[in-house]
């Protein structure tokens, strides 16, 4: 299909983008690579008055150390924070979870920030941001301001970021020594968006489990963490991790559709926490 009439705008500054959605109103959509909006703009699933390009905002792009965190630009493609060192080195499990995001093509167009603003529940790295515990930098009218992940997802396909805001960039904890990572996936062999998934991080110490951070992929309108396992988790041996793997899915409400219901989706909760977590404590 035709996408509906819109006016198009290229930023080239972050302010140069807060500016043009201030002035568009409430009826402006942001692009970055386009991976997400575009397919919705062609279904006329969206109708922006407005679209702002920050695809050339150079100042969004890139991966920098700043002491005990990473800070990855929103602008960042896929590919580029796949094969980043410094992600690789301190946040393993964010480029576990890229490697699974569509297929190259997609990786090399579409952006880190971009699939975090989309917020498909069934996207793979707004859970991960929630279980390492990111920070979402947005620039508005008003100034920046820092978003932790979990008030970041809203709802489904909504997130905190008001209409005359862009993200900017993205700040994750960086996971030290003694920390172990997994992310576990579930789909279909004909496409990428997990039915499930589970993003796990996990710190031994002195043979026990000292902390568990649990997050699940589709599992709700927006990433949830799995409190119940953290809690069984947190202090236990690792021979607990199958008991505590039982309570993946409680607190979630997990949707039913053409892939699956949600007693399906329930179950593989069970099971992929059960593998990520045991992946991420060193076990096999």
């Amino acid at each position: 299909m035709i996408p509906a009439e819109f006016d198009y705008v290229r930023a080239g500054s972050v302010d140069e983008a807060v500016s043009a959605l201030r002035e568009s109103g409430d009826d402006a959509k942001v692009m970055a690579g386009g991976q997400s909006l575009i397919p919705l703009l062609r279904l006329r699933l969206a109708y922006p008055s407005v679209v702002v390009d920050v695809g050339r905002v150079s100042e969004m792009r890139g991966v920098r150390e700043d002491g005990d965190h990473l800070v990855i630009g929103a602008m960042t493609t896929h590919y580029e924070v796949l094969h980043d060192p410094l992600i690789r080195e301190h946040a393993g499990l964010i480029a576990e979870a890229t490697e699974t995001v569509a297929d190259p093509a997609v990786r090399h167009r579409g952006t880190f920030g971009g699939s975090l603003a989309h917020a498909d529940p069934a996207g793979d790295l707004p859970a991960v941001a929630l279980a390492l515990g990111a920070e979402f930098v947005v620039a508005g009218s008003g100034g920046r301001r820092t978003v932790a992940a979990a008030d970041f997802f809203v709802d489904y396909l909504q997130t905190a970021i008001a209409p005359d805001e862009v993200l900017v960039e993205v700040r994750v904890p960086k996971l030290g020594a003694g920390w172990g990572y997994r992310y576990e996936k579930f789909h279909r062999v004909a496409q990428s968006w997990a039915i499930v998934g589970v993003a796990a991080a996990v710190r031994r110490g002195n043979g026990s489990i000292a902390e568990a951070r649990v997050a699940l992929t589709n599992m709700g309108a927006t990433p949830v963490r799995a409190a119940g396992v953290e809690e069984a988790l947190a202090g236990a041996s690792p021979d607990a991790i199958a008991t505590a793997s039982e309570r993946a899915a409680e607190g979630a409400s997990p949707p039913s559709d053409l892939n699956g219901k949600a007693d399906y989706r329930e179950h593989l909760a069970r099971v992929l926490t059960r593998r990520a977590v045991t992946a991420a404590s060193g076990g096999s």
